[in-house]
């Protein structure tokens, strides 16, 4: 009876009318049976084998009638398979900044590493989706095409690390951003959204931001972006010890150009949010997988065996059974 239910349940209710039954049974058996007034009975000290069976007659019409009960409750098992179907695909890019400034320790460890666990999160949230990658700093390129190869993506992104001997130093989100553009605009996705993240100003590139930003609307690429970075002051790498060749830190302030990032975000018809702490950039992650949903169709089969039909098979069976063993084996005995 593995994966069985059943459809009325409520018919195993009459299993409380055979306790009355079998009551019933034993107070009016005797004025069931013939009866003869005899003055001794010695003859009939030894009662014959089928005098004794003859309570089988009504266990079998006891079994009879709950194999009816357990028939009427439509006893089935079901097999449920399911088939899903992407009915609306997104592709996504994120952009991210990888200068020297994203070393910050405002956020733990700092905001690179902040951001790249944050990131692979939503990279295994989004698993009906295609990501891409774009690392930009003074200049960019693309790190991962757009694929929907999930662990490729999360390896990259683990790997991702500040090399100023790959990228200029500097913040060029005006590259960055048309990088990520070219990935997505021959993308036949329904929706295509950028993710464009960095914790400082505009300042190294040959392509302004707002020009950018005019293309991604123009392709109908939605742009997210995300300032990074704690208000007023973070420890900030500004030289290598050149004994160790370690980062030395030094308090300065952060400055975001918010108002850019504010513009990109409403010209394409994104948002623009603020990262202030880890626990926020994690919200912020969260909130976008949220807007940018991705529609399934699913559609479940479901297949019905019906288990009752045996039970009726079984029931007849009995009840067949004891009227002919009571109009045969036991019709004349005392």
């Amino acid at each position: 009876m593995n994966n069985v239910t059943f459809l009325h349940p409520q018919f195993f209710w009459l299993f409380l009318a055979l306790p009355l039954a079998i009551g019933w049974y034993f107070w009016k058996r005797k004025q069931q049976a013939a009866s003869l007034t005899m003055s001794s009975t010695v003859a009939f000290q030894h009662q014959s084998i089928l005098s004794k069976l003859h309570p089988l007659l009504f266990v079998l019409r006891l079994l009879a009638l709950s194999s009816i009960i357990v028939a009427l409750a439509r006893p089935r098992s079901v097999d449920v398979s399911a088939k899903s179907r992407v009915t609306k695909g997104i592709d996504i890019v994120m952009a991210i900044d990888v200068s020297g400034s994203m070393l910050a320790k405002d956020l733990k460890p700092n905001r690179l590493e902040a951001l790249k666990r944050v990131a692979s999160t939503f990279v295994q949230d989004r698993v009906n989706d295609r990501i891409g990658l774009v690392v930009y700093a003074g200049e960019s390129y693309t790190r991962t095409p757009v694929t929907s190869d999930k662990p490729m993506v999360l390896q990259s992104l683990k790997t991702i690390e500040y090399d100023d001997s790959i990228l200029a130093d500097g913040t060029g989100i005006g590259v960055g951003l048309a990088t990520a553009i070219n990935r997505l605009k021959d993308s036949k996705a329904k929706s295509r959204v950028i993710i464009l993240l960095t914790d400082g100003v505009n300042n190294a590139g040959t392509i302004d931001p707002r020009m950018a930003a005019d293309i991604a609307k123009e392709y109908g690429i939605k742009v997210y972006t995300i300032g990074i970075g704690t208000n007023g002051t973070a420890p900030f790498p500004y030289a290598r010890d050149p004994r160790t060749g370690q980062f030395l830190f030094r308090n300065m302030p952060v400055e975001i150009d918010e108002s850019l990032m504010k513009e990109i975000a409403k010209t394409t018809d994104g948002k623009y949010f603020r990262a202030t702490s880890n626990k926020k950039l994690a919200e912020i992650y969260t909130e976008i997988n949220k807007l940018e949903t991705t529609e399934i169709e699913e559609q479940k089969y479901f297949n019905f065996d019906e288990k009752f039909k045996p039970l009726v098979g079984f029931a007849l069976f009995l009840l067949a059974l004891e009227l002919l063993l009571k109009n045969t084996v036991f019709r004349g005995f005392i």
